[in-house]
């Protein structure tokens, strides 16, 4: 049973070891050559995913082939601080999205968000320009917007219908309540009545491509509208959880037997 527990937790860490190569050169890559902020904003948080499992996968490797025991606490006792971490991650990310749900349109096939809705932490962070201007980058890099290029032949009511996501309804659109006529869904026309709200995003948004509504709260709110989505599908998060809290177990169960052979 000794030698089955060894050679498997052995054989995981090996591969996760495999893994943890290509992670690092890639955030080494991003930093030297990345030829976009939106790319360098990634290499730190790889260069950290990367060098925390070598170190991890190391000790793994170590501590199931040669039977060290200090080698195993060690191991064990850093997955349980990642599976804390991921725990503490999951709830912190529901409680500071917990109160953006949209709002439902009359007549529409899409929702539209209120900055108001979410977290004071949240707000915060999309309103420092320097954040702004790396999420704006990569959204314009994404072509968020440009996906609805394909639709300028549209007639309103066929856009209307649309089930735009929370991005492209804040970011790539001007916001119902300013009362613009649709012309296509890339160009919206002010009427002669003039715009039927005051508020900062109706005079913000502008038919210019690399402009439109990203400088609108409306565009904030549907940034923030993603995550949300994401954290409640939460599969891959659940997925990878359950993996290390097995993970975790051999381990723990690893390190008793080998408190009881030796």
């Amino acid at each position: 049973m000794v030698k089955i527990s060894n050679s498997l937790v052995g054989v995981l860490n090996f591969h996760t070891l495999l893994i943890s190569f290509p992670v690092i050169d890639i955030a080494l890559w991003l930093r030297i050559k990345a030829p976009t902020e939106c790319e360098r904003f990634l290499q730190l948080p790889l260069l950290v995913v990367g060098v925390f499992l070598f170190v991890v996968s190391v000790l793994g490797v170590v501590g199931s082939c040669f039977r060290d025991s200090i080698f195993l606490c060690i191991y064990v006792f850093l997955l349980f601080l990642l599976i804390l971490a991921m725990a503490a991650f999951t709830v912190f990310a529901l409680v500071v999205t917990n109160k953006s749900i949209g709002q439902a349109i009359s007549g529409k096939g899409y929702k539209e968000y209120r900055l108001g809705d979410y977290s004071h932490w949240l707000q915060k962070r999309v309103g420092d320009r320097k954040n702004w201007r790396v999420i704006h980058g990569c959204m314009k890099e994404a072509k968020v917007c440009g996906r609805l290029e394909d639709d300028i032949g549209t007639k309103a009511s066929e856009f209307y219908r649309k089930n735009l996501s929370p991005m492209q309804s804040g970011c790539c659109k001007p916001p119902t309540y300013c009362g613009f006529t649709y012309a296509n869904a890339t160009y919206w026309i002010i009427p002669r009545s003039g715009l039927s709200s005051s508020n900062p995003d109706c005079k913000a948004w502008s038919n210019d491509q690399d402009k439109l509504c990203y400088g609108c709260n409306a565009c904030k709110e549907g940034v923030l509208a993603n995550p949300r989505e994401r954290v409640e599908e939460g599969r891959h998060l659940k997925c990878c959880s359950s993996c290390l809290c097995h993970r975790h177990l051999l381990g723990w169960m690893l390190r008793i037997q080998e408190q009881q052979f030796s």
